[in-house]
């Protein structure tokens, strides 16, 4: 039991145990695993290139040109349910 206590005490420092402070070294070193210092395998053209920012672009500027395109449609429709919502019912 003394063992065990002093074990726990050894693992404490503080309100920090000890694994917590070497926590952040293991994740630096599995970062380090990941990374790749050669070249791409697959060389990527101009035109893909361009092709892919060109779909990334449309993909997220249409649906907010959209929306912003109907906008005065959207306005005009919450005022016209706003005041029927709004009468009393008497």
């Amino acid at each position: 039991m003394m063992m065990v206590n002093s074990v726990q005490r050894l693992m404490m420092v503080g309100n920090v145990s000890v694994l917590t402070l070497t926590r952040p070294k293991q994740i630096l070193t599995q970062t380090r695993k990941k990374i790749y210092s050669k070249p791409a395998r697959n060389k990527i053209g101009a035109t893909q290139s361009f092709f892919v920012m060109l779909v990334f672009s449309a993909a997220m500027l249409i649906p907010a040109a959209w929306i912003l395109h109907h906008l005065p449609e959207y306005r005009q429709r919450s005022r016209e349910v706003m005041p029927s919502s709004s009468s009393p019912s008497s």
